[in-house]
């Protein structure tokens, strides 16, 4: 299976938390002892420097032990002595990272943690704060002024009071809000909620405590309960007891709302956040009270949310306040990088960054609505923000796999800042090793960017892994990614230190943390970088990316013997009083980089590679050629006659395996570069790994040491021959730390393994990593692993999946802190047994026909039983932009330092959803690639008709459960190429739902007539080896089809073969779960003809005259034409008036017309609002005054045969008469509660409802007003029990008159169920109105924490979504908080 790893690159330790870690507790275990390494002729030394004073050093530099005291303790916690930083500082204390400026790309900085104040000199640490992900954006678009009082009505809908200090020369204010869990990780809601809760479960205990009182005091007063209004009256408060019950089942808070105000006052933008729904104290967090803030680059300020939660936020206001960005950090990821590279802590010098004096921009790039994963819009942000704060270095510890590496947009952008602007850009290389080729993208893949790998001390393993004991030597994680890339580039460049305990933001409730992973290690080296950068600066050295990273590879202390080391450890471990003092000595060297492009001689190729990698066994038998092509790559900006025409260096080439690797001895260097070939013939090596460089000297200069490097990597692979294919690896001895690798060349054939682990030799548990990986052209390397624990010897099995004819790596490696203390030998037997089944088609498509699809199948290695099984269970649905526009973004975030303008294309698309699904949006041109993607930024959101967002995300969708409904799709895409955006107008995308319990089954057939007739069933044969087999799949029934699959949809789903052994995998009849499943598809064919429509077409003729018929004609006619009518005037109302009274003049009682009189009347809009639902009263009586009831109510009763033509069309009319009669009597029953509203008659309506009085009439009305009340309340009642004749009154449909019957009777238990129901019904999304009902139910009953709670649940429901020039959403709001109605007025 292929590993992604996404995100941050922290440790995959399970002893760790991937997204917060905490303080490790002694469980992970280390090495006792490694073999030995001493210093050689070749200059090898010990990664861990000779002069500890808490360590002791033997004659060849192995380290016997490690003791800590109290100092060498605490240091260990922020290593810096393994890089001599710490000396480094010490020795020169000006150069400790001033006038460095870091760019940190993670996930947000909180200037609030410890460390981060400010610098060792005194100066702002944090310089600025950026959202480059737009997911704190808050739309300000809208402007109010405030009334006499001095208030404004907030975009949430409450009164907020203006601080009359606050200068506002316009008077104009922008108003938004903001959903405050949007802006808070996961940990942190997580933790606020749970708080929230138990607060609110103490106020609901005693509401529930106070409603079972009610109903026992109504049982004891009520002994028998026979009337039926009592009745009513005790399923009332049952149905209160239920309904406050059910709340503490669903309780599910979205947060408080902050309302946020922005205005210039004169010379700024000034922001102020309204945060009273965060506070138990309702006179804390009010508008007038906070402190305003401005864009945190100006003055530095920050705010915090509420005592709770103790989050730092900071804000910036763009595009002319218009959008204000509240800036939080989506993990503690980014504050502990930003502290590993330059926290300072006067009274704790120990505990500083690597560079005290540095001072930091916070680029936050992991998006806190995708949980902290980058976006393409934040990492283009990013980089503009680094060329306008003038940054000297780069840290970015994010990252995954890639297709193509050294390719897309974003490297071609962060190839412009590293030459053009001269960062130095310094980037985690992954946490995916033990295996080669592991590194990921950007920062392993990248030539302008330093990819870095995480070393180990023994200092670090006893104190901050606080180990029991520490391993004698220092080594590189067992997590860490290692090279070479797929283009045979070394990919880790260096290593640095791994793991600190660092600042963390306050809401972690703690000042620092432990973390590890490469994401540690890369910080560590910009530090590093930095202090390198801050004394040439002080030095009057001019500064390049080209000579900081020749500085720092040149003068690595080597991590381990072996040459082959490279591919985990690059150059080894930096060291920077090494890389300064080289800098200074090639300070009047030119500033140069070199470009390496290769490619094989006699081969044509349009790619070239930046190494030699020599994987598979083809190129690992017989010599190869290569054509080196060096091209000196100097700044932009370069001056042609001072430095390019000059430019010219004679290099000596050397090979480190000459006997294997062959180059020229001298090469000529010009600035238009040179070319020359090396030849490599690895047909005597052993099986394994092999590693060699060619590389170029100076020949006036050799101290420079290699001004380039040709790594070449050859994995020789080990060939299967027994057959059955089945290779052993027996008597392997692991200590902590080892890492045994194997190649073999998969056979022929072969689909998948089994294979089996024996352990021994050992008491204690140990943990194993067991990593496979191939490469395939074209594709991201394919990944299997397995993270296994033996707490005693013993054996297990694993299954997986392998491409047959490729070389295979398997990596076994013992971790790293695994074993300690026992001194014990593990020792491991690992058995690969190969199968496979060959078909003749790898995807199968079934074209929608009902023709079968023949496979046929063969078996080239060894017996296997053919027991084929698929199964569709997804359905893609295709569909085209409704809409699409395209629009220039704003030059505040989105201006590219080319001066290049980014444009945004915004696609709509619609869906429907007839039931409940899982779904999710497939962009097959964009998905799944960040880095590998010509295009800058894809994101999309999904919303429902009421605007409320259900989902949104970016390259890698996810499924998200939707309920029944129509939907919008918008799709958000950035380039700066118009016409790339020009050419997607018409992107498709497809919507992909799972089908569950829809899924087809697929047979399988001996005949190709088999899916027709039914016979000749298939099931499962042996194939023996090299006999083939044929069958037939056929397509699925059109009955098994599932609901609303349109013509042109695509059922989706996996097919598998063979059967692996019971002990390896247990399949059943889900191919998915077999270790070797293909994709199988079917087109969805053109419905069938409706049979109802083409008996209608074909009906008999009529038995009426011509006349007659022609006259039934024009009366259709003119109806129609009265439907057709516009009423938004009132001329137009006027016009229709008329004519629907001359029509009911001449067709006086025709109940067609009638209704339709009615419906027109409904769908007016007029002023007149009393006279209005008088006029619908009268046109519904006229409706059921034009049916004969009696005979409707008969003929409904007859159960005729529905054989005979004549009844099935009389069935029809009658049934259309009753649909007419029953929304007569609907419509009227609700114009009569509206007429009573009007009229301040609904407690009078009340009372004769036998409820308590609700509502009181505005005034006396006398008796007559009495009486009248009276008499609407009568013919209420009558209507409801004339409309129960003929429906189910509690039925979805007709729940707004039984809710407002209830409520009106004084029920309010009961008309809480009912709308309760109507809310969760499972059609559309329900409408503002009845949640506000539903507010308004609650507030009658008293119970104010859950009218709190239901309005906190209406904001993220009713908000208008829009896509902001940050491709990310902010809302409108669309209802006021006040809008909850303390009388009793219907909403209809």
């Amino acid at each position: 299976m292929t590993c992604l790893f996404k995100g941050p690159y922290v440790s995959r330790s399970p002893s760790f938390s991937p997204s917060f870690l905490s303080p490790h507790l002694g469980v992970l275990i280390t090495p006792k002892s490694r073999p030995p390494v001493t210093k050689t002729k070749s200059g090898v030394v010990r990664a861990m420097p000779a002069d500890s004073p808490s360590s002791e050093i033997d004659n060849n530099g192995a380290l016997r032990k490690c003791k800590l005291n109290e100092s060498s303790f605490l240091a260990s916690l922020m290593p810096k002595k393994e890089t001599g930083a710490d000396q480094f500082v010490e020795a020169h204390p000006e150069f400790d990272g001033r006038g460095v400026v870091i760019a940190i790309f993670d996930s947000g900085v909180d200037p609030a943690a410890a460390g981060l104040q400010v610098t060792s000199d005194g100066k702002p640490k944090v310089l600025d704060v950026i959202d480059c992900t737009g997911s704190g954006d808050v739309d300000t678009s809208t402007v109010v002024k405030a009334d006499a009082n001095g208030c404004i009505r907030g975009a949430s809908g409450a009164s907020l009071t203006i601080n009359p200090s606050w200068k506002n020369p316009s008077g104009e204010w922008h108003v938004g809000f903001k959903l405050v869990y949007e802006l808070l990780t996961d940990t942190l809601v997580s933790r606020l909620k749970k708080e929230r809760k138990k607060k609110w479960d103490e106020k609901h205990q005693e509401t529930i405590a106070e409603a079972v009182k009610q109903l026992e005091e109504f049982d004891k007063q009520q002994t028998v309960v026979e009337e039926v209004n009592l009745k009513k009256t005790r399923a009332d408060l049952e149905d209160r007891i239920d309904y406050l019950k059910k709340q503490t089942d669903i309780y599910d808070e979205k947060g408080p709302v902050i309302d946020a105000v922005v205005w210039h006052d004169g010379e700024v933008w000034r922001v102020a956040l309204d945060t009273q729904n965060l506070e138990e104290d309702p006179a804390c967090g009010k508008l007038a009270d906070f402190v305003p803030l401005t864009n945190f680059k100006i003055e530095r300020k920050y705010g915090v949310f509420g005592k709770l939660d103790a989050c730092t936020f900071v804000t910036n206001v763009y595009n002319d306040g218009t959008i204000l960005s509240i800036v939080t950090d989506s993990s503690p990821h980014g504050t502990h990088v930003a502290g590993i590279t330059s926290a300072f802590h006067s009274m704790e010098p120990l505990l500083n960054g690597v560079a005290p004096g540095a001072q930091v921009i916070s680029c936050k790039i992991g998006d806190s609505r995708l949980g902290s994963m980058e976006t393409g819009t934040g990492l283009t942000r990013a980089l503009i923000a680094v060329v306008e704060h003038k940054c000297d270095v780069i840290n970015m510890s994010y990252g995954e796999y890639t297709m193509f590496p050294d390719y897309g947009r974003f490297v071609e952008l962060v190839d412009e800042v590293v030459n053009k602007y001269r960062v130095v850009f310094v980037s985690s290389a992954g946490n995916n090793g033990p295996a080669l080729t592991t590194v990921g993208a950007p920062g392993g893949t990248t030539s302008s960017i330093i990819g870095v790998g995480a070393y180990v001390s023994p200092a670090m393993a006893a104190g901050a892994h606080a180990l029991v004991e520490a391993p004698p030597e220092g080594l590189e994680y067992t997590w860490s990614s290692r090279g070479p890339t797929a283009d045979g580039d070394l990919g880790v460049y260096v290593s640095a230190p791994g793991g600190a305990v660092a600042p963390v933001p306050t809401w972690t409730l703690q000042r620092r943390q432990l973390m590890n992973g490469t994401s540690m290690s890369s910080p560590s080296a910009c530090g590093g970088v930095a202090l390198i950068i801050s004394a040439m600066k002080a030095k009057g050295i001019q500064v390049s990316p080209y000579s900081v990273r020749k500085a720092l590879e040149n003068t690595c202390t080597s991590i381990g013997c072996l040459p082959e080391d490279k591919l985990s450890n690059g150059h080894g471990l930096i060291q920077i009083e090494k890389a300064f003092e080289y800098a200074q000595k090639a300070a009047e060297m030119p500033c140069i980089w070199y470009k390496i492009s290769i490619s094989q001689a006699g081969i044509t190729t349009s790619s070239t590679s930046r190494g030699i990698y020599l994987r598979e066994a083809s190129c690992c038998d017989q010599s190869t050629e290569w054509t080196v092509q060096v091209d000196p790559q100097f700044h932009e900006g370069a001056s042609n006659l001072e430095q390019l025409v000059p430019f010219e260096e004679c290099i000596e080439l050397h090979s480190s395996g000459k006997e294997v690797v062959r180059a020229p001895d001298y090469l000529l260097l010009t600035y238009n570069g040179r070319s020359f070939n090396v030849v490599v013939d690895p047909s005597k090596l052993s099986d394994g790994l092999h590693y060699f460089e060619v590389y170029g000297m100076d020949c006036n200069a050799p101290w420079r040491g290699p001004l380039f490097r040709i790594p070449v990597t050859i994995t020789k692979p080990k060939i299967v021959e027994t057959q059955p294919p089945l290779i052993t690896f027996s008597g392997l001895s692991f200590q902590p730390g080892h890492i045994v690798r194997k190649f073999i060349k998969v056979p022929y054939g072969a689909t998948w393994v089994e294979a089996t682990m024996r352990t021994s030799g050992f008491d204690t548990p140990r943990r194993f990593y067991i990593d496979t990986v191939q490469i395939l052209p074209l594709k991201r390397p394919i990944k299997w692993e397995s993270n296994a624990i033996f707490s005693s010897p013993s054996t297990k099995s694993f299954t997986f999946s392998v491409v047959g004819g490729r070389t295979m790596e398997l990596v076994i490696a013992q971790f790293w802190s695994s074993g300690v203390g026992s001194h014990e030998t593990a020792v491991v037997e690992f058995e690969i047994a190969f199968h496979g089944i060959d078909v003749n088609k790898d995807d199968v498509i079934l074209d929608g026909s009902e023709a079968p699809v023949r496979i046929e199948a063969q078996a080239l290695l060894s017996s296997e039983k053919l027991a084929p099984t698929a199964k569709l269970n997804k359905i893609r649905v295709p569909y085209r932009p409704t809409d699409s526009k395209l629009s220039a973004l704003s030059a505040d975030r989105d201006k590219l330092p080319s001066g290049k303008q980014i444009l945004a294309l915004t696609l709509t698309y619609k869906f429907k959803l007839e039931d409940a699904a899982e779904v999710k949006p497939q962009i097959p041109l964009l998905n799944n690639r960040i880095y590998d993607n010509k295009f800058e930024s894809q994101f999309y959101m999904i919303s429902d008709s009421n605007k409320r967002v259900y989902a949104m995300g970016d390259v890698y969708p996810d499924y998200a459960k939707l309920p029944k409904g129509e939907y919008t799709l918008q799709l958000h895409l950035r380039h700066e190429n118009v016409q790339y955006l020009e050419n997607l107008k018409q992107l498709v995308l497809f919507v992909e739902r799972k089908l569950d319990k829809e899924a087809v089954q697929l047979n399988f057939y001996t005949q190709p007539d088999g899916p027709v007739t039914g016979t000749g069933s298939y099931k499962s044969s042996t194939l023996c080896p090299g006999s083939k087999e044929a069958f037939y799949i056929g397509p699925p029934t059109k009955e098994k089809l599932p609901k609303n699959a349109p013509e042109g949809s695509v059922l989706v789903g996996a097919i598998s073969y063979g059967k692996p052994s019971t002990v390896a995998s247990d399949q059943g009849n889900d191919p998915e779960k077999n270790p070797v499943s293909y994709q199988i598809t079917y087109q969805v064919p053109p419905m069938k003809v409706d049979e109802d429509k083409r008996k209608n077409s074909t009906s008999r003729a009529s038995t009426k005259s011509v006349s007659e018929r022609l006259e039934e004609e024009v009366r259709d006619v003119k109806i129609k034409f009265l439907a057709t009518l516009k009423q938004g005037t009132d001329d137009e109302r006027a016009e229709w008036k008329k004519l629907s009274i001359s029509l009911k003049t001449e067709y006086p009682k025709y109940t067609l017309l009638l209704a339709q009189i009615l419906e027109g009347l409904l769908s007016q809009e007029v002023e007149d609002k009393a006279r209005h639902y008088e006029e619908i009263i009268a046109a519904a009586d006229e409706v059921v005054k034009s049916i004969d009831t009696d005979e409707l109510a008969k003929f409904l009763s007859i159960h005729g045969d529905p054989e005979e033509e004549d009844f099935e069309i009389n069935k029809k009319k009658m049934e259309t008469t009753r649909d007419q009669l029953v929304e007569a009597l609907y419509q009227k029953g609700l114009a009569l509660v509206e007429v009573a509203s009007l009229k301040g008659e609904m407690a009078a309506l009340a009372a004769n409802l036998g409820a308590e009085v609700v509502d009181k009439p505005d005034g006396g009305e006398g008796e007559s007003s009495s009486a009248a009340s009276a008499s609407s309340a009568d013919v209420f009642e009558e209507t409801f029990k004339e409309l129960q004749k003929w429906v189910d009154a509690k039925s979805s449909k007709y729940n707004t008159l039984l809710m407002i019957r209830e409520r009106h009777s004084g029920r309010l238990g009961t008309a809480l169920k009912v709308v309760n129901g109507m809310i969760e019904d499972g059609g559309n999304p329900a409408k503002k109105k009845l949640y506000e009902e539903r507010i308004s139910l609650l507030e009658q009953s008293g119970w104010v924490h859950l009218v709190v709670y239901e309005k906190q649940w209406m904001l993220p429901t009713f908000v208008s979504i829009c896509i902001t020039s940050s491709s990310k959403s902010v809302a409108r709001v669309e209802l006021s908080r006040s809008a909850v109605r303390k009388s009793a007025k219907m909403i209809l």
